[in-house]
């Protein structure tokens, strides 16, 4: 049984920085791709970064690209979010994914991902 468990989540100012986590549990993770996603009230769960587990290629949102970085310890099974710049349009639930078997060109596609986290609450505001 896959396991995903978000951590970090907080209230941070504008410009501030925030890095939250994802312990990984219950399978072997070496063809799966890790990724991040938030959702906005009203708004859809869209992608923000993924990181495949063996070879660490990446992919970001546009939105946050220069200012977020994505990283996998594979010891430690934990996949990480570093948040730089943050913005009161980066408020959101965080969500941590896991698909199996993804190449790189479904990377950002939402639904090669099986497994979910419950979220953790990312807050931007003064």
């Amino acid at each position: 049984q896959v396991q995903l468990v978000e951590s970090g989540g907080g209230l941070v100012q504008p410009g501030g920085s925030l890095r939250i986590s994802c312990a990984a549990s219950g399978r072997s993770f070496r063809n799966a791709a890790l990724g991040w996603f938030r959702q906005a009230p009203g708004k859809d769960r869209e992608i923000v970064a993924s990181i495949r587990w063996s070879g660490g290629a990446t992919y970001y949102a546009d939105s946050v690209k220069g200012r977020f970085t994505i990283s996998r310890d594979t010891a430690k099974n934990t996949v990480s979010l570093q948040m730089n710049g943050l913005k009161p349009e980066d408020t959101a639930v965080y969500y941590c994914a896991a698909g199996f078997g993804i190449i790189l060109s479904s990377m950002s596609s939402i639904s090669q991902y099986d497994y979910w986290g419950q979220g953790t609450q990312v807050t931007v505001s003064s």
